[in-house]
């Protein structure tokens, strides 16, 4: 088998240290995978979200922790730059998985327009897509898309844009980032996109703060989704044509019905 090509990747600097961007999953360390835990273990700073360090105060035991509030992403990072360039091991910390709406790809771009030589590892996390999809059942089991309602970084008629192209597709579709305090419209114009092609029945799953005390998880319908409580600690799955419920779980048949008998031969 052959390894992966490195090749065209810049030689690191053996004076500097490492910078591990770290994935702490869906909110427990029961949720975190070994190599992100290992990873912290190995750090010499720790520098994250102060709301999602507070979900891991026993692994930051004995470290020096950098903590910082919402809308800091760039300073964490170039903070992170600033010490592993010093010959420091740092873990910077992200919730869910660092790949995905979060710290991967700012840490790889900062990297570039530094022209950076210290050594980056990107530490995988259970991300709240999946994280909460297990919490419903198996809404995922066929093709779907992720999409932030977030018009922060993103400007909102690209947004527009891709719900209707996700929704017409007959995609499962969990939204990201679906409602703040400040923010409540974008959940609204989203439910409308989508019973404008799917049948208000529509199975939703809503997942709240998952595998954290305060967690709650509400199955609903497509056209009842807004009498829930929706804020920025959920994550919304809407399932496609064929999603159903069942007993309490969310379930999207990945197709084995028209393939095989699925039914009991007496």
């Amino acid at each position: 088998m052959e390894g992966r090509d490195s090749s065209s990747r810049h030689e690191t600097d053996p004076s500097c240290g490492l910078i591990s961007v770290v994935g702490t999953g869906i909110g427990s360390t029961e949720n975190m995978t070994p190599q992100a835990v290992n990873a912290l273990a190995a750090a010499d700073v720790i520098i994250g979200y102060k709301t999602y360090l507070d979900l891991i105060p026993e692994l930051l035991v004995g470290k020096e922790v950098i903590s910082s509030a919402m809308m800091q992403e760039v300073d964490r990072c170039r903070n992170s730059f600033d010490i592993a360039e010093s010959g420091k091991k740092v873990a910077l910390v992200s919730g869910g998985d660092p790949g995905i709406y979060a710290m991967a790809g700012l840490i790889l771009e900062i990297a570039a327009r530094r022209d950076s030589r210290v050594k980056i590892d990107i530490v995988p996390g259970i991300a709240a897509v999946n994280g909460c999809a297990a919490r419903l059942g198996a809404p995922l089991m066929h093709d779907f898309a992720a999409i932030s309602l977030s018009d922060l970084l993103t400007p909102w008629e690209v947004i527009v844009k891709r719900l209707e192209a996700a929704a017409t597709a007959d995609f499962v579709i969990a939204l990201y980032n679906p409602k703040s305090k400040k923010r409540t419209e974008h959940i609204v114009q989203a439910r409308e996109i989508l019973l404008s092609v799917r049948d208000a029945e529509t199975p939703v799953g809503i997942v709240t703060a998952a595998s954290r005390e305060n967690e709650v998880i509400r199955l609903t319908t497509l056209d009842r989704m807004l009498d829930e409580d929706i804020n920025m600690q959920s994550t919304v799955i809407i399932g496609n044509s064929t999603t159903f419920s069942w007993n309490g779980y969310m379930i999207t048949p990945r197709g084995y019905k028209d393939k095989y008998t699925l039914d009991r031969q007496e």
